[in-house]
């Protein structure tokens, strides 16, 4: 048996081949056998003893490795091969002095230090760098003339530049077109670069420009820094689509030419990297892929794989050196939005690269923090975004049925309709028993049509009352349904309760057939027009999505969990859940899809009645904001696991004991309800296995006793003799994957599984009928209102005496007339940090706690403060619109004119009502106000005089008095 060192070697030989050198005895050598050549146990001078490996670089020394045996901490050993380093003969030709490439390896463990580097370190490298690599590094140091020998004393010595030495000399961040949340990301991020932190999580709110701050890092890495290629990973392929017109549209700061054009920017859809790309953009799917050397299926990165089934993958990935990827292929790996389990199961594909790691996320879990070694360079929480108005906030209202809680009883002898999922045929049958079912089968083993059309007439009688009251148009809504037949009936029940046509209501899943895209063009005439057009084969999200973002219709869209994560939906206002969610991470980010800002002309585009986006509702139809939520999705140890999930785990390499157990039970229930034809069709598509034969080669192949054998048999091991642990584990390893792999290599065969499953019929339940039980703001919503409401009269009673609007508005009766600067001064001091408030949030608060006071919609305008601090101070017993309050006083005025018989012509009365409004905005008008519009364009100050004569003066202070009370 070989001795732990000798291991050590042939593995570390083995690696060594694998990345291109030539790996040579001293005493055959032959450096010009190729670029790189690694010569074992090469003697040094007196007192250094032999190298383990020497590596010549295009005949040349460059470094070295120290050997250990497997389990020896290694940088106990760096001033071994520091000391080798030193010790190569006069006679020996090297680049540098002493040599700059310094590894210490076990064959499992291998570490690097790069002696050019301004501070030396070690890291963990997953393998040894391609001899070419180190060849360009050594090409740079030559080229560097103001280079001095390594072995100066620090302070003198002047090393040839590498990428570490680049990213501390980055020039000032040019921070035009950034929010300030965004250049303390880009800054902070560059600060632990300097410092070599080898990983960095940036912690931003959903919606406050993750990817932007992202794009403009990596300009300043590649520009600057030199970055050779930079890595940008995403979560499935639409975000990766998403990324890349993000890349195309970034304008660069300096140059003012796109990214694009200047860097090619390279989105993977095969295995082929583009060897000119400066920017990669890719899937962990494809990624995992290319590093076996496999194809994927395209279909595997349309939906995200981690949130759907990632708890089903207990065990780290297998990964293993492909000379085809090299480790050095990046310098900079950014992950954008991906599940937080890529940080634990998936965490060898990404610390195979010997790059910097730089994670985006909105929701960091414990997890993922000790991923990035607890290194949170930015932090900017979705509290802070609203604060700075990258973000709008938003309120809960809950809408609770009877059987939506606690389902429902159809009793025997009544006829129900059955239908078949996947055709949706439906047919009658008598029930021979009484039907009792419970929550958790709504939608999934029966539907209850009353149920859902109750939570949607629920919300329609709502929308316009409490959610949104004032409006007539219904918002941008996102609806989560839990399957795709659920997301159907929902779709249908919405047009008929709204009484729509199809436009007004469409389903975005995975199975939508055809897309209706609308893009906005310029014109001959140079208006902008819609463009429409339908595509109905190799349908993207993004083409589903795109009438949804930039049309008037669909005003409401179902989903199941395509527009989950980082689709981007700016105009959309309403988050309805009528689908329970689990995960904290996931429910973040399916809320999170309204938080974002839009501008006030693309807005009122989509939704003409509104002026501006202040917020958006969660409408909780299931209870999800008061469940306790987790931060990872554990395995399901009951029927109820979906047969996708799991077959996507096994698809991914998974062979836990469990995952397989329950994979091989639910297919042995589904080949019970499998008839004749549907067994054969499966079979030709598994190459003649049957599903029972699939089945059987599972269970065996879990079976601990099979283990034990095989592996005896494995290791030539008499019957007496217990095979090791270890030996063990390798062959239940090989045998569960083994009998997985007419499965994980088959995805005709998985999406054929999946569609017979899903062929079974649903029981459709048209006879419960369901009751509200509530239909109000969620507790959580009224508590956080009544905090804002408490704050806001606070603040009135602290500034009394500082602010100018707050001295008027306390005075009873005014001692003088607030003038508009006075309120454009209290609106800014109640929108500056801390307290970030605006009129609509304010305005809203105060309708969450008593709908009953508060008349109309308000808060649109700046007059309404005037308002608001009434209100606050109980001098109006309800709120009300200041424009209301004007235009309410101006009847009364002119009825008391008309009263003392003063009559207006018909001029007069058009502008006496511009008067009004101009009144209702600014609270108050002066001659100079008619200089401008709508004055100027009705012939300005000198129209309203001829029109009203020498009363024109006394009539504005006439006015202002009675309009402005």
């Amino acid at each position: 048996m070989a001795k732990p060192e000798q291991e050590a070697r042939e593995r570390i030989d083995g690696l060594l081949a694998d990345a291109g050198w030539s790996v040579q005895d001293a005493a055959g050598v032959n450096l010009a056998a190729g670029r790189g050549i690694a010569v074992r146990e090469f003697p040094l001078v007196r007192g250094h003893g032999f190298a383990d490996y020497l590596l010549y670089v295009d005949g040349k020394a460059a470094g070295v490795i120290e050997a250990k045996k497997e389990g020896v901490t290694l940088t106990g050993v760096e001033l071994q091969a520091t000391k080798y380093s030193e010790g190569v003969p006069a006679t020996v030709p090297a680049h540098f002095r002493p040599l700059p490439f310094l590894y210490q390896s076990t064959g499992v463990e291998t570490r690097f230090t790069n002696e050019f580097d301004p501070d030396p370190r070690s890291r963990r490298v997953f393998s040894f760098h391609r001899p070419e690599t180190l060849a360009a590094w050594l090409a740079i140091a030559a080229a560097d003339e103001s280079a001095t020998d390594l072995a100066a004393e620090p302070r003198f010595a002047r090393k040839p530049p590498t990428l570490r030495t680049r990213l501390q000399r980055l020039p000032p961040l040019i921070t035009t077109g950034l929010w300030p949340a965004q250049i303390r990301a880009v800054t902070n991020l560059e600060h632990s670069l300097a410092d070599d932190r080898p990983r960095a999580l940036i912690q931003m709110a959903t919606g406050s420009g993750k990817t932007f701050t992202a794009i403009s890092s990596i300009y300043r890495l590649i520009k600057f820094a030199d970055a050779r290629r930079v890595l940008f990973l995403v979560d499935r392929a639409n975000l990766g689509r998403q990324a890349l017109k993000e890349f195309q549209s970034y304008a660069t700061p300096d140059d003012g030419r796109k990214f694009t054009e200047l860097y090619n920017v390279q989105l993977l859809t095969s295995n082929k990297l583009d060897p000119v790309a400066r920017v990669v953009i890719t899937t962990i799917q494809r990624l995992y892929a290319m590093l076996q050397g496999k194809e994927l299926d395209p279909e595997l990165e349309e939906s995200s794989q981690f949130d759907q089934g990632a708890g089903l993958v207990r065990e780290p990935v297998p990964v293993t050196y492909n000379p085809a990827i090299p480790v050095e292929t990046f310098d900079f790996l950014f992950t954008d939005e991906c599940h937080r389990s890529i940080y634990n199961l998936w965490r060898q594909v990404l610390e195979y690269f010997d790059a910097h790691l730089i994670g985006m996320t909105a929701t960091p879990s414990k997890q993922t923090l000790g991923f990035f070694n607890q290194n949170l360079v930015m932090e900017y929480t979705h509290e802070q975004a609203v604060a700075d108005r990258v973000n709008v906030d938003f309120d809960v209202y809950r809408i609770r049925t009877q059987i939506t809680q606690q389902g429902s009883k159809v009793e025997a002898g009544l006829f129900v309709d059955k239908r078949d999922r996947e055709s949706r045929r439906v047919r009658w049958e008598k029930l021979d028993e009484d039907l009792q079912y419970d929550a958790d089968a709504l939608d999934r083993r029966v539907v209850s049509i009353d149920q859902i059309r109750t939570v949607i007439r629920t919300f329609k009688e709502k929308l316009f009352s409490e959610i949104f009251p004032g409006r007539t148009e219904v918002p941008k809504t996102l609806i989560y349904a839990k399957d795709d037949s659920h997301a159907d009936d929902i779709v249908q029940i919405v047009r008929e309760e709204f009484g729509k046509g199809n436009d007004f209501a469409q389903k975005i899943t995975y199975k939508t057939g055809t897309a209706r895209i609308v893009t906005k063009k310029i014109g001959p005439d140079g208006r902008e027009g819609e463009e429409v057009r339908y595509k109905s084969s190799g349908v993207k999200p993004e083409d589903l999505l795109q009438s949804f973002r930039n049309s008037y219709n669909p005003r409401i869209v179902v989903t199941v969990d395509m527009i989950a994560t980082g689709t981007d939906i700016r105009p959309l206002e309403i988050v309805m859940f009528m689908r329970a969610v689990r995960s904290r991470n996931f429910f973040e980010q399916m809320k999170g899809r309204g938080v974002r800002v839009i501008n006030p002309t693309d807005f009122t585009a989509v939704t003409p009645d509104a002026k501006a986006k202040t917020g958006f509702m969660i409408v909780d139809c299931v209870g999800v904001c008061e469940q306790e939520l987790s931060d990872t999705r554990p395995l399901e140890r009951n029927p109820t696991v979906p047969l996708e999930k799991l077959l996507q785990a096994v698809a991914f390499g998974s062979t836990d004991p469990d995952v397989l157990s329950s994979l091989a039970g639910r297919l042995a229930r589904l080949d019970l309800r499998l008839g004749p034809p549907e067994r054969k069709a499966l079979a030709e598509v598994a190459d003649g296995a049957t599903l029972k034969d699939l089945t059987s080669r599972i269970v065996q192949a879990i079976d601990p006793d099979r283990h034990i054998e095989a592996a005896r048999v494995a290791a030539g091991l008499p019957p007496d003799t217990e095979p090791t642990p270890e030996q063990v584990a390798n062959v239940a390893q090989q045998m569960m994957r083994e009998a997985v792999a007419p499965i994980a290599t088959n995805p005709e065969l998985r999406q054929r599984l999946i569609a017979l499953k899903q062929q079974f019929e649903q029981v459709i339940d048209a006879l419960s009928k369901d009751t509200v039980i509530e239909a109000a703001f969620s507790a959580a919503a009224k508590e956080k209102a009544k905090g804002l409401i408490e704050s806001f009269e606070q603040f009135i009673r602290d500034h009394k005496d500082e602010i100018t609007a707050l001295q008027v508005l306390y005075s009873q009766p005014y001692a003088k007339r607030l003038r508009f600067a006075d309120i454009k001064a209290l609106a800014e001091a109640i929108q500056a940090p801390p307290q970030s408030w605006t009129p609509e949030r304010l305005w809203k608060a105060y309708e969450t706690l008593d709908r009953t006071k508060v008349r109309g919609s308000g808060g649109q305008l700046l007059s309404d403060i005037v308002s608001l601090v009434r209100f606050a101070l109980h001098h109006d017993s309800a709120l009300v619109p200041y424009a209301d309050q004007v235009e309410e006083r101006f009847a009364n005025w002119l009825a008391q004119q008309e009263t003392h018989g003063r009559r207006f012509t018909d001029e007069q009365r058009q502008w006496l009502e511009l008067i009004r409004d101009h009144i209702a905005g600014s609270l108050r008008i002066e001659m100079d106000d008619f200089d401008y519009a709508p004055f100027v364009q009705r012939g300005g100050a000198g129209k309203a005089v001829r029109v009203f004569g020498a009363e024109l003066r006394p009539l504005l202070d006439e006015l202002n008095e009675a309009l402005a009370a």
